[in-house]
C-alpha cells in the first residue's frame, strides 16, 4: 500500500557530491561577474568579492556539515529547525523553500535557460500585445512570453523525469556535471592560453569610475556571488534517501564546495583576463548579454558563443533539475508531520514524492511569470541568509544541548567560524532591506505568508 512506502537508501557519496556541485553550479558562474563589476568597478575588487563570498559560503557549510551529521533526515534543515527549535519554525523554514528560495532559484534557472535557447533558435515571439499588461504595475507576466513559456515547459518536463525515481534524476545530473566542467575547463585553458588574455588585469585595484568601493556596496555586490554559490544545502533534503547519511551527507557538502570554489576562481580570473571593468558594465547596462558569451566570443569568435551558449544551455538544464530533485523532499517531510497539504506526504510505485513535485512545479511556474531572474536572485539570498545563519546559531545550541552526542564531523576553527558565518548573515540581511528594498519586502511577504496556512493546519489537526 501506498501508505508504507518508505524513501529508499540508495545514494553514495559519489552521488552526494554530485546533487551538491549540481544544485550549486548553474547560471551564475556565467552571468553573475557582470552585476558585481558594475558594483565594485575594478577586477580586483570583484576577484575579492568571488573569494569572500567562496569562503563565507564554506563557513556556512562547515557549521550546515556538523548539524546534517549529527540530525541528518528527509527534509534537511527543516528536520534540524524542528529538533533545535520548534515546529513553528520548522515550518516557516519550509514555507520560505516552498513560497521563494527553492522554487525561484528553479524559475531563475529555467528562465536562464529559456533565455539561451531563445537566442540560439530565435523562438517566435508570443503575445506580444499583451507585454504591457501588468498586475498592479509591479508584474508583468506576459513580457518576454516566449521566454517565460519555454522556462515552464522545461520545468514541467524536469518534474516529470524526477517523478520516475531518484536515480533516474540523479543520473542525468551527473551526466550534465561532467559535460559543464569539461566545457569550463575548456574555457579556462584556451581563454587564459588566448593572445586577447591580460591576467595581470584579473588584479587591478584602481576603480574606472569615480564611485567608490564601499562596504554596503561590497556587500550588494557580493549578493550576486553568492547566487552563483547558492545551492550546496539542498542534499540535506534528500537525508533520507543517502547511504550512512551523518557520514556521507557532511563530506559531501564539504569536498563538493571546495570543488566549485576553485572553479569559479579559475573561470572568473578568465573572464577578467578577458574583459575589461568597463565591458563587463556594459553588458550589465545591455540587460541581454552574457559575460561568459562575450568571453568566449574575444577569442573564439561566434563560434564561441555559440559553443559557450550550448554549455549555459547544458549547466542551466542540469541544476535545474538538480534542483527540482532535492527541493521537493522538506515538503514531503512536512507533509507528513501535518505541516504542508496532505496530498505531498505520499510516495508513488518509484518510491519518490510525486505529488510534492507537482505542487513544487506549479509554483514554481507561477514565480517564472512574476519577475525578472536578478530580481528573483535577490529575493532567494535576501530569504535563505536569514535561515543560514539559523543553522550556524544550532551548532552552539546543540553543543550545549547535547556535548556527548556522537558528531561524525565538527566544525572546523569552532567557535570562531560559525561566529562569524552568523555576523555576515545578520549584515547582509539588514545591507540588503537598504539597497534592495523592493526584493526584501517581497521576500519577507513571501516568507510571512506561511502564517495563515500554519495557523490553519494547526486548527485542522487540533480538531
Amino acid at each position: 500500500m501506498e501508505t508504507n512506502r518508505k524513501l529508499l537508501r540508495s545514494l553514495g557519496l559519489g552521488y552526494v557530491i554530485v546533487v551538491v556541485v549540481g544544485n550549486i553550479i548553474g547560471s551564475g558562474v556565467y552571468k553573475k561577474i557582470a552585476p558585481m563589476a558594475a558594483e565594485l568597478h575594478s577586477s580586483g575588487w570583484v576577484l575579492i568579492a568571488w573569494i569572500v563570498g567562496g569562503l563565507i559560503t564554506l563557513f556556512g557549510a562547515l557549521g550546515n556539515a556538523e548539524v546534517a551529521g549529527l540530525l541528518a533526515d528527509t527534509g534537511g534543515d527543516f528536520a534540524y529547525y524542528k529538533k533545535v527549535y520548534n515546529r513553528f519554525f520548522a515550518f516557516i523554514y519550509g514555507w520560505s523553500l516552498f513560497s521563494v528560495i527553492q522554487t525561484a532559484a528553479i524559475s531563475s534557472l529555467a528562465y536562464v535557460f529559456a533565455q539561451s535557447l531563445n537566442s540560439l533558435l530565435n523562438l517566435p515571439e508570443l503575445l506580444p500585445s499583451m507585454g504591457q499588461f501588468s498586475i498592479g504595475g509591479i508584474f508583468y507576466p506576459f513580457e518576454g512570453f516566449t521566454v517565460k513559456l519555454t522556462a515552464i515547459l522545461l520545468i514541467i518536463f524536469l518534474t516529470l523525469i524526477n517523478i520516475k525515481g531518484i536515480l533516474t534524476g540523479a543520473g542525468v545530473s551527473k551526466l550534465v556535471l561532467f559535460l559543464v566542467f569539461s566545457g569550463l575547463f575548456l574555457i579556462v585553458a584556451f581563454g587564459l592560453g588566448s593572445h586577447q588574455s591580460h591576467p595581470f588585469q584579473s588584479f587591478d585595484f584602481g576603480p574606472v569610475s569615480q564611485a567608490p568601493v564601499t562596504i554596503s556596496t561590497f556587500f550588494t555586490a557580493m549578493l550576486a556571488s553568492f547566487w552563483a554559490y547558492q545551492g550546496w544545502a539542498s542534499v540535506g533534503f534528500i537525508g533520507g534517501e543517502v547511504k550512512e547519511a551523518k557520514r556521507n551527507i557532511p563530506k559531501g557538502i564539504v569536498i563538493g564546495v571546495f570543488m566549485v570554489i576553485a572553479v569559479y576562481l579559475l573561470v572568473n580570473v578568465t573572464y577578467l583576463s578577458l574583459l575589461s571593468i568597463p565591458q563587463l558594465e556594459q553588458i550589465y547596462k545591455s540587460g541581454n548579454q552574457i559575460a561568459a558569451v562575450e568571453a568566449v566570443r574575444s577569442f573564439w569568435g561566434d563560434n564561441g558563443a555559440l559553443f559557450i551558449s550550448f554549455l549555459i544551455l547544458i549547466t542551466t538544464l542540469g541544476c535545474t533539475n538538480a534542483t527540482i530533485l532535492a527541493s521537493a523532499r522538506p515538503y514531503y517531510a512536512m507533509a507528513k508531520e501535518n505541516l504542508f497539504f496532505k496530498s505531498a506526504g505520499s510516495l508513488n510505485k518509484a518510491n519518490t514524492p510525486a505529488n510534492s513535485l507537482i505542487w513544487q512545479g506549479v509554483w514554481a511556474s507561477v514565480l517564472v511569470l512574476s519577475g525578472t531572474f536578478d530580481q528573483l536572485t535577490d529575493m532567494i539570498i535576501f530569504a535563505v541568509f536569514i535561515f543560514y545563519g539559523a543553522t550556524s546559531l544550532a551548532v552552539f545550541i546543540l553543543r550545549r544541548r547535547m556535548p556527548d552526542a556522537p558528531r561524525p564531523y565538527k566544525v572546523w576553527g569552532y567557535p570562531i567560524v560559525p561566529a562569524i558565518f552568523i555576523v555576515f548573515c545578520m549584515v547582509l540581511v539588514f545591507n540588503t532591506i537598504f539597497t534592495r528594498p523592493r526584493e526584501a519586502v517581497l521576500g519577507l511577504i513571501l516568507i510571512f505568508s506561511g502564517l495563515p496556512v500554519y495557523w490553519y493546519l494547526h486548527r485542522k489537526k487540533q480538531k
